[in-house]
């Protein structure tokens, strides 16, 4: 009786120790001040796209739409990994929140940037740090170098004066993996089709503690920038893809799967989403339409 009392307790000790460790991570999604007014689209996908993987449960933060919101006050503290959805020309947090993101960063959380995200905040010198490379806003050779990867593959710190931040037309992009054995990227094809975007190029800031894991050639630059790349801001890690400037961009399975993956590392260090089976080939674009999005055009 006693071996069978023991055996049913390490039973229940097992159970109650699985059943902890598949609960979903909390995630936060921030916004409210974007220069893409597609944004509250791109909020909800994101959020679904998230909640697809099953790792995650999403809460969203929306600041007042101008202006500085002094209502605008999450607690951070309850994440394990804050997902930027802000842009250009958003007007800064209130000095007391700033401050508490980054402890929370700092500390060990993880903080995912997207698009327009890397545009804001150009005053802000903890959060140019947090995102490695930014652009507009002002930001110029003071803010930082150039960073790109050259014919030779070797990442380029290029300390050329000029301003930072800019794109060409929208276009189907091909996206090149440049480390391979890094958890986000492992097992995508070397080379993928993303759909239409915006490449972000001439991208600059302090690029400390950064790894370029993907870039994508632009026909602006000729040059190879960073598309899928990470930055270690104290304990905390930062996941950042200048990709998803709409809702076709976001609908790319590129995107959807570099987003999981990239917020699952950032929340943990580690990967354990695979890579789906419709993910976009060298050669083929793969997208997932996605139900919610009533937003069409080029904002």
């Amino acid at each position: 009786m006693r071996t069978l009392l023991l055996t049913a307790i390490a039973a229940l000790i097992i159970g109650s120790t699985t059943l902890h460790a598949a609960e979903p991570m909390k995630a936060l999604i921030v916004d409210g001040q974007n220069n893409h007014g597609v944004w509250p689209t791109t909020t909800k996908m994101m959020k679904a796209y998230l909640e697809q993987s099953k790792l995650f449960t999403v809460d969203v933060a929306t600041a007042a739409p101008k202006g500085t919101d002094p209502n605008f006050k999450p607690d951070f503290s309850k994440y394990s990994v804050v997902i930027s959805n802000f842009g250009h020309g958003a007007a800064p947090w209130p000095e007391e929140t700033q401050k508490a993101f980054e402890t929370f960063v700092s500390n060990g959380g993880g903080f995912v940037v997207v698009h327009a995200a890397d545009n804001s905040f150009p005053e802000w010198p903890a959060y140019n740090e947090m995102i490695g490379l930014g652009g507009w806003g002002g930001r110029t050779e003071k803010d930082g170098p150039y960073v790109y990867v050259n014919a030779e593959g070797k990442v380029v710190r290029d300390e050329t004066p000029g301003n930072g931040g800019n794109h060409g037309a929208q276009w189907e992009f091909p996206v090149v993996i440049r480390d391979r054995e890094h958890p986000i990227v492992k097992d995508m094809p070397v080379e993928w089709l993303h759909a239409k975007d915006e490449l972000y190029d001439k991208l600059r800031g302090p690029a400390k503690n950064m790894q370029v894991l993907a870039t994508a050639e632009s026909q602006v630059t000729g040059r190879h920038e960073p598309m899928i790349f990470t930055i270690s801001y104290g304990k905390g890690r930062v996941f950042h893809t200048p990709m998803g400037h709409a809702e076709y961009s976001q609908e790319c399975v590129g995107f959807i799967t570099t987003l999981q993956r990239g917020t699952e590392w950032a929340a943990t260090g580690k990967v354990t989403l695979p890579i789906p089976e419709d993910f976009p080939k060298a050669d083929k674009l793969s997208s997932r339409k996605f139900a919610e999005s009533s937003v069409r055009g080029n904002e």
